[in-house]
């Protein structure tokens, strides 16, 4: 049996020809495709390699009886409906190691760049204005870092942290003790974290209990001037309240790459805002981490449909 895939996105071309050499796949690469263009074109398809600007829908699922597997050339699974590719008996996959450096440096970036004020300095010099007194930064040596969420790039980040002689603590309840240590990463409650961190920075997963998390009540238990950075997902603030937050003067900035909707409504709250950084999902966006991420997906999809090989599966109730 030869298996048809389909990929409704840009890739590396390396994670094409991955699928194209491998005997038993066909392939088919138009790059981005619009929803509604993949909807048109998912008969017979098998298996679906997708980045995060393709969502995988009830309808597309509908449109695709023959579909087998979705592999997602990245961590985030929040654009396929996990719940009705269950159903469809669709097995899910992702790639939750290629982005991590990417993310764990980006991420650092936001944090030294909200601790010394760099791109209101850079902003404020292409005004054509020479005004030092108005960007007093502050070290991160010294200071305390909280991780919420303690998994690859937490760990990542803890790493880079300690060598820049910061205090890190982390909140994770899924982590074991014994891998705090190894990263000299002292495991805490969310309140302690929230009392102790000068810089929060936020790598959860969105459930019931981290939605919204980022709120007016958290923001109390906070300490005074502390700095709030989010390149893991948008829903885990309340964008309103971290924007009352920094207008209160309770929180000094915050660093932003992602957000609840994307791209952001012209009325976002945070967006815009003083002292607030605003990037556009960037975290991932390095030419080393989508070359890996898309091989990853390839060999994903290729071990799967050629050897029933299910790695990194999001949704294992299918497999039951």
């Amino acid at each position: 049996m030869t298996f048809h895939v389909l990929i409704p996105d840009d890739v590396d071309p390396k994670a094409i020809d991955i699928l194209k050499n491998a005997e038993g796949l066909t392939v088919t690469a138009p790059g981005k495709l619009s929803q509604e263009q993949l909807v048109a074109q998912s008969a017979g398809v098998h298996a679906m390699l997708i980045r995060s600007g393709v969502k995988i829908t009830p309808e597309v699922l509908a449109a695709a009886p023959d579909l087998k597997a979705v592999a997602r050339a990245g961590v985030g699974v929040d654009n396929v409906d996990l719940n009705a590719a269950t159903e469809h008996g669709v097995v899910v996959m992702n790639t939750p190691g290629g982005n991590t450096i990417s993310t764990a440096e980006f991420t650092f970036g936001l944090m030294l760049s909200l601790a010394r004020q760099i791109p209101a300095g850079d902003a404020s010099m292409k005004a054509g204005k020479w005004d030092r007194k108005n960007f007093m930064g502050v070290e991160l040596r010294g200071k305390t870092l909280g991780l919420i969420g303690f998994g690859r790039i937490g760990q990542a980040i803890a790493k880079r942290a300690v060598a820049f002689e910061m205090t890190v603590i982390a909140h994770d309840p899924y982590v074991p003790a014994d891998v705090f240590a190894q990263f000299h990463t002292e495991s805490v409650d969310l309140d302690t974290l929230y009392a102790r961190a000068n810089f929060i920075s936020l790598h959860a997963l969105i459930t019931d209990e981290t939605r919204g998390m980022i709120n007016t009540a958290a923001i109390a238990k906070m300490k005074d001037g502390v700095r709030i950075i989010n390149a893991a997902r948008g829903a885990l603030i309340n964008d309103a309240d971290l924007a009352e937050g920094i207008k209160s003067g309770k929180v000094t900035g915050a660093a932003l790459d992602v957000y609840d909707v994307e791209p952001p409504p012209a009325d976002h709250p945070l967006v815009g805002l003083a002292n607030v950084i605003d990037t556009p999902h960037l975290a991932a966006s390095t030419s080393d981490a989508q070359v890996v991420v898309a091989i990853e997906a390839a060999e994903l999809i290729r071990d799967f449909l050629l050897k029933g090989a299910a790695q990194n599966v999001c949704n294992p109730a299918v497999l039951k």
